[in-house]
Order: C-alpha cells, then sequence, then structure tokens
C-alpha cells in the first residue's frame, strides 16, 4: 500500500445508552425502550437520548420529543404490540463504561480521537491494508464485547467521513 494513504476507522456503539440499560436489566431485553426524560405520562417535557432498535420500529429515535414518543408508544401498546419501556438517563455509568471500552480502543489503536461519549476514530494506517484493518477491526470489536458485553459498528475508509458513513452502513 502507498506509504500515504490514510487508514482511519470510525466506530460507534449500538445504541450505547439503551444497550448499556438492557445488558444491566434483564426484563429490559426484548421490548422496546427508550433512555431519556420521563414521560409523565404523554405531558413530559425533553427529549429521548437514545432508543433500542425495537423502538426506532416505532419511530422514536434520538432528540423525539418525549410526549411524542409516549404518544407513538401509547398507539403500539393499542395495536397490541409491545408498550415502550420509559429508563431514565444514568451519564456517571454510562461515562463509565464509555471510559472502558475507550480503554480497549487503545490497546488496539495508539492514535485515536473520540468524538463523543460512544464514537471513536482511529488511524489504522499502521495496518498497512483495508483487509488489515477489517481483520483488526473485527478483532477489536470482539475484545469490546469480552469486556463490556456490548456491540459495536466499525467502518474505515481513506478519511473520517468515508469512515463514519461506513459505519453506519454496518449498523444492526
Amino acid at each position: 500500500m502507498n506509504k500515504m494513504a490514510r487508514i482511519i476507522a470510525h466506530l460507534d456503539m449500538d445504541a450505547f445508552f439503551a444497550a448499556i440499560e438492557e445488558r444491566d436489566t434483564p426484563a429490559l431485553r426484548g421490548i422496546p425502550l427508550v433512555v431519556g426524560a420521563d414521560p409523565l405520562g404523554g405531558r413530559g417535557r425533553g427529549v429521548v437520548s437514545t432508543s433500542n432498535y425495537l423502538a426506532r420500529a416505532y419511530g422514536i429515535h434520538s432528540a423525539t420529543p418525549i410526549s411524542i414518543a409516549w404518544r407513538l408508544s401509547e398507539a403500539a401498546r393499542r395495536a397490541g404490540r409491545p408498550a415502550v419501556a420509559f429508563v431514565s438517563v444514568d451519564m456517571p455509568k454510562y461515562a463509565r463504561v464509555s471510559a472502558e471500552i475507550m480503554g480497549v480502543v487503545r490497546r488496539f489503536i495508539p492514535v485515536v480521537e473520540q468524538a463523543s461519549i460512544d464514537e471513536t476514530y482511529g488511524d489504522l494506517s499502521f495496518t498497512e491494508s483495508y483487509q488489515a484493518a477489517a481483520l483488526l477491526s473485527q478483532e477489536l470489536k470482539a475484545a469490546i464485547y469480552a469486556v463490556a458485553r456490548l456491540t459495536a459498528s466499525v467502518g474505515i475508509g481513506p478519511n473520517k467521513l468515508i469512515a463514519k458513513i461506513a459505519s453506519g452502513l454496518s449498523k444492526p
């Protein structure tokens, strides 16, 4: 590979806050889940911080007003589908898990740029090929799962934009 070519990875944890809550509270597994403000029976203010993929199927995504999330949950319940479980944000817990995951990332990738609590970029140019970078990415995902019992999506490309697009395409 050309010595000047760069290989950048973008790692994004899958439904991070919701996945942590499901991991830590088994009763929340397999049901639609929203992490965010208290819905107060549909009168709540604030927004959804994140939702799991089951809640996303109801149209509930990050930044959805919590009152709308409540209405969508109630509409699903009336249609015979499972109601959404709402849990409050626990930032200290999420920050601890993020630090644990970043420790794993840094063991694999010497140059990283943390973009948010659940996203990071890493320079994989040292691998010298996209095939080797893809293999390293798979090993990294397995190591994260072994330590945190959480899944991540990784995309690689010649720059941060392409890597981020690629990680989005590899989401569950």
